[in-house]
């Protein structure tokens, strides 16, 4: 097979650039095209010798396009300048946020990629389908340049699982008609050992403003086998810059996601994740032996002072950038230069993707 040539748009840190290479598809990447100036930095120091355009995909001339050849598009998020080309790449694979699948963007994308004469298959995917300890659920697209149906396709749905090549029987796999993906699916927040908590009703409230269903579900990801630990993907190195401040933990304790190393789960990083509480990402209890009921327990009660006494004998921190970047599937190899500051980072992560789950894409649209 002759090597792929790649065209990699809103390159970002190079994420898809990495899946690629992952995936071992024979390729080379023609051109990555992003503005963040930021980010470029990033992705020259991980692939000095690729071709970098600082650029908009509307600042590109059709000249120009043409020129680089290729036969491949990954992008996020998307554009469509196929549409453009004189000779339409025969692959395509692209990646959204969760939400992506119901809007008039995604609608109009479909309608050109068919009129185009493209097939293809859309899915939900979060990387605990491949055993990787974090919900990071994003719509995707494949697509492929041809007449005959994808042997997995399952036209109008979108597949919430990777599919077997060699089992090509569309209806074994999970799938969800686009109507129901409107109903909002939870995402997990903090996990408890719910055996010593008393509890009947999905609205309890129990410990951390969190309901008995809630509690449950945790339980049950935590005890999911096919997932790894945390551990894992944890750093050996110093991490006494990460601890959270006793300020913070006094303000946001009851919003603060907590996991353990030896949690099988974690919350979806963002870009805000080091700057914001809620909804940014998990928070690491490095002190084990720490019941968290009991430190939860009663605690609106205490004075500030005791409050942040008893909460800082969970030995609470963030993340490191470095363990983020692991639980996204990039290389040992992958690092940042070094004048990229902690928050950058973490900003630059939150806007990326997972590389193990766009590899397996990779394989499974070129196979």
């Amino acid at each position: 097979m002759e090597p792929l040539r790649v065209l990699e748009l809103y390159s970002g840190i190079g994420g898809m650039h990495h899946a690629l290479r992952e995936s071992c598809v024979p390729a080379h990447v023609v051109a990555a095209i992003d503005v963040n100036t930021v980010a470029n930095e990033v992705y020259k120091h991980n692939f000095p010798h690729t071709h970098l355009l600082a650029k908009t995909i509307e600042g590109i001339s059709l000249e120009e396009f043409d020129k680089l050849s290729f036969n491949m598009i990954l992008m996020s998020p998307p554009c469509q300048p196929f549409t453009r080309l004189q000779k339409l790449p025969k692959y395509i694979l692209l990646e959204n946020v969760k939400g992506f699948e119901v809007s008039s963007t995604r609608e109009l994308l479909i309608q050109t990629i068919e009129a185009c004469g493209f097939q293809h298959q859309e899915f939900l995917l979060s990387p605990s389908s491949l055993g990787i300890p974090n919900s990071r659920l994003r719509y995707f697209l494949i697509a492929k340049l041809q007449s005959e149906p994808l042997p997995f396709q399952a036209p109008g749905q979108i597949l919430l699982e990777f599919p077997k090549i060699a089992t090509i029987q569309p209806q074994s796999y999970a799938v969800v008609a686009e109507n129901i993906l409107r109903v909002k699916r939870p995402e997990p927040s903090t996990c408890f050992d719910t055996s010593s908590t008393q509890c009947s009703g999905k609205d309890t409230i129990l410990f951390k403003l969190e309901t008995a269903e809630e509690i449950d579900r945790k339980h049950q990801q935590d005890n999911d086998l096919s997932v790894q630990m945390l551990k894992d993907f944890l750093e050996d190195e110093d991490t006494n810059q990460y601890f959270l401040p006793p300020k913070l933990l006094l303000r946001y304790a009851l919003l603060l996601d907590i996991v353990k190393p030896t949690s099988r789960r974690s919350m979806c990083f963002t870009k805000g994740y080091g700057s914001y509480i809620e909804g940014t990402g998990s928070v690491l209890q490095t002190a084990e032996d720490v019941q968290i009921e009991n430190v939860f327990k009663s605690l609106n009660e205490l004075p500030p002072e005791e409050k942040i006494a008893k909460l800082s004998t969970l030995k609470l921190r963030y993340f490191t950038p470095r363990e983020i970047a692991n639980l996204q599937g990039f290389p040992p190899e992958f690092g940042f230069p070094e004048k990229i500051t902690v928050k950058q980072r973490y900003r630059l992560l939150g806007n990326s993707l997972n590389v193990h789950v766009v590899a397996k894409l990779i394989t499974i649209l070129c196979e």
